[in-house]
């Protein structure tokens, strides 16, 4: 059985994946970009080893901030894991939709062309995107997806299909909360040491691409970089955050067949319950 844990930051993806993943005695898989790096750990929400409560978990931590990893390594990583625990329950937590895509779903990677779209503007390149597809879930400043769009070769091609028995499930709550949670938890951030965190990355790997993109990151290397104020910084973590969150929602909702659940932050063993249940019926159903 392959459970499949996803929704914005902030909602408890990762202490359900662990409370699941002992109930189903399941191994974990990191679906998330940014907690493939090592030590991105405090603006990550990176699991912590005394979170994880025995409980083997894979895809963390294997790559230095300074190397590059692609959605096809990670969907090579993460079918190898699929493939040697084949016989055992798996649960895989993440907010990073395009992995889960490619991990489960018989995405195949695109030729890609080679335009030069440099002497173009972030807002000339959304728009040409646009023109292809109004729809299109690409953020407007997101250069490098939308450059990577404009170069794909078959941008209509057929909607992949999903190769496993997956049992996607969700965590949700109403919009003021989430956002609270958001703001709560960029400021517990910067109390367990975030800006200590960045600055010695910064130091490591000065030129390592995940620090240039990563929410967390890249507007505390601006602060470090004298460009904005640690107060603007910090808020536009916040503000970055939020409209991930957005975000993830528009994606999972248009892209997966996802069962979501509120998340009961007075007694999260509720939500626990509710997604036992569910899991529990479904599989009665199939068998």
């Amino acid at each position: 059985m392959i459970i499949c844990v996803v929704g914005p930051t902030g909602v408890g993806k990762t202490k359900l994946s662990v409370m699941l993943a002992k109930k189903y005695n399941s191994i974990v898989i990191n679906a998330d970009a940014t907690q493939i790096y090592k030590e991105l750990d405090i603006g990550s929400a990176k699991i912590k080893e005394e979170e994880k409560e025995g409980i083997e978990h894979y895809l963390f931590d294997i790559k230095m901030p300074n190397e590059d990893y692609s959605v096809a390594d990670y969907q090579k990583d993460g079918r190898e894991v699929l493939k040697k625990y084949q016989d055992k329950n798996i649960v895989i937590v993440g907010g990073t939709g395009l992995y889960i895509k490619a991990l489960l779903y018989d995405y195949s990677f695109s030729q890609m062309n080679n335009n030069d779209y440099s002497n173009l503007t972030n807002e000339q390149l959304y728009n040409m995107c646009k023109k292809i597809d109004s729809e299109i879930d690409i953020h407007p400043n997101n250069r490098r997806r939308l450059e990577n769009y404009l170069n794909r070769v078959d941008k209509n091609r057929i909607e992949p299909k999903l190769l496993y028995d997956v049992k996607f499930i969700g965590l949700t709550t109403d919009r003021d909360t989430l956002y609270n949670k958001i703001n709560k938890r960029v400021d517990d951030m910067l109390n367990e040491g975030l800006l200590e965190e960045v600055k010695t990355l910064k130091n490591k790997y000065s030129n390592a691409n995940i620090l240039k993109r990563a929410i967390g990151y890249k507007e505390i290397i601006s602060y470090l970089n004298n460009e904005i104020s640690l107060e603007e910084a910090v808020e536009l973590i916040k503000k970055n955050s939020r409209h991930y969150a957005k975000r993830q929602y528009t994606w999972f909702n248009n892209q997966m067949d996802i069962k979501w659940f509120n998340t009961d932050y007075n007694d999260f063993n509720n939500t626990y319950l509710e997604v036992i249940n569910y899991i529990e019926k479904d599989k009665d159903t199939n068998y």
